[in-house]
């Protein structure tokens, strides 16, 4: 007889048995990988929503930096410097809606409000003393500048 022993062709089975294993078992890892990939793909939320009455953000050596609050006017936000004095205001109430700046000792420097009757913008010195101020209402812009004493030095009518 001419053709392979009964030993060569049992060796050459022997490698197609332990090839197909192998095919099974990467078969069964590629399921299990896309089982899994599909399951995860599902349990991850599309948007996450965090509901709180306030957040505090600090930096990372523990110092409050900024608060978003919701206080009994309205919502607000205040940003604080290294010091942790207050900075910068913001705040949503009935009336309207405003933004503070405010210097390192803590006197209002600027301030920007937005009420039914229009907005102002107010600059203000040293001592949290209004200065200047501009006003768009329903008569008119109005620009009005203040002395010290908060004496009217000129007023646009």
């Amino acid at each position: 007889m001419n053709g392979p022993t009964m030993e060569a062709l049992a060796q050459r089975l022997e490698k197609v048995e332990q090839e197909n294993r192998r095919l099974r078992g990467a078969g069964i890892a590629v399921l299990v990988l896309a089982a899994a990939g599909l399951l995860m793909g599902q349990a991850m939320p599309k948007a996450r929503i965090v509901e709180a009455e306030g957040f505090v953000l600090k930096d990372a050596a523990g110092k409050v930096r900024a608060e978003l609050y919701v206080g009994k006017d309205g919502p607000g936000l205040r940003m604080y410097d290294e010091n942790g004095k207050g900075r910068v205001g913001l705040a949503v109430v009935k009336e309207g809606a405003g933004l503070y700046l405010l210097d390192e000792n803590g006197k209002e420097r600027v301030g920007l409000n937005v009420n039914m009757a229009g907005p102002v913008l107010t600059l203000a010195d040293e001592n949290g003393k209004g200065r200047v101020g501009l006003a768009v209402v329903k008569a008119g812009p109005r620009l009005g500048l203040y002395d010290e004493t908060g004496k009217t030095i000129w007023k646009q009518p």
